[in-house]
């Protein structure tokens, strides 16, 4: 990690928050981690909201109508978050205010929405990464703002996965083959807030 783990490059980030709604919490796994993700997620939000960097609150949210189903979804006739439910909401102990909603359909935070443009007509090109679950939504997201050119870092204390050695293995597999490196939540702190002594 220390070889591809450049601070420079994230002075200036946009923070992307990934599937933090009620349903992904229903699974015990990640109930557990829950109190520490959400601590390190409000962390980075702050200090996001501090330095004036936008704060993306990506969601997952399907229609009733199925329109927006995905294949296995439909296979199996359940949906699932859907909209108006409180499945849909965000995790209460978050304070997002500030923060602009993007709802997607699908793992990656970049298939069909208007993620790609915001970030390119605020003018940025670094990423952290932070939510859930690492294996699923962060990988896809990772991997498709690798394909659009933009830096990433994950925030490696808030992300969680239901299954630790597929969580592991996933940020291995980004760190080698997209150079996304997963850092502690200080040392994201510290390369927005004191980028000359990051380093």
């Amino acid at each position: 990690m220390n070889n591809i783990w450049k601070p420079e490059h994230f002075s200036s980030p946009a923070l992307l928050l990934i599937d933090l709604q009620n349903a992904f919490f229903e699974y015990p796994a990640l109930e557990r981690q829950r109190a520490t993700l959400l601590k390190h997620c409000q962390r980075l939000i702050n200090t996001a909201n501090e330095y004036d960097l936008p704060v993306f609150n990506i969601c997952t949210v399907h229609r009733r109508d199925k329109s927006t189903w995905t294949l296995s979804m439909l296979e199996d006739d359940q949906g699932f978050v859907l909209e108006g439910t409180t499945q849909a909401q965000n995790l209460a102990e978050l304070d997002l205010r500030g923060s602009q909603q993007i709802i997607k359909h699908r793992d990656s935070a970049f298939f069909r929405t208007v993620l790609e443009q915001s970030l390119r007509t605020l003018g940025f090109h670094s990423l952290i990464i932070a939510g859930v679950s690492s294996q699923s939504c962060i990988a896809a997201t990772a991997g498709d703002a690798f394909a659009a050119n933009f830096r990433v870092a994950i925030a490696k204390q808030a992300v969680a996965s239901e299954d630790p050695h597929f969580e592991k293995t996933t940020l291995q597999l980004l760190a080698e083959q997209h150079r996304q490196p997963a850092v502690d939540t200080e040392s994201l702190i510290n390369a927005i807030s004191r980028p000359e002594q990051s380093e």
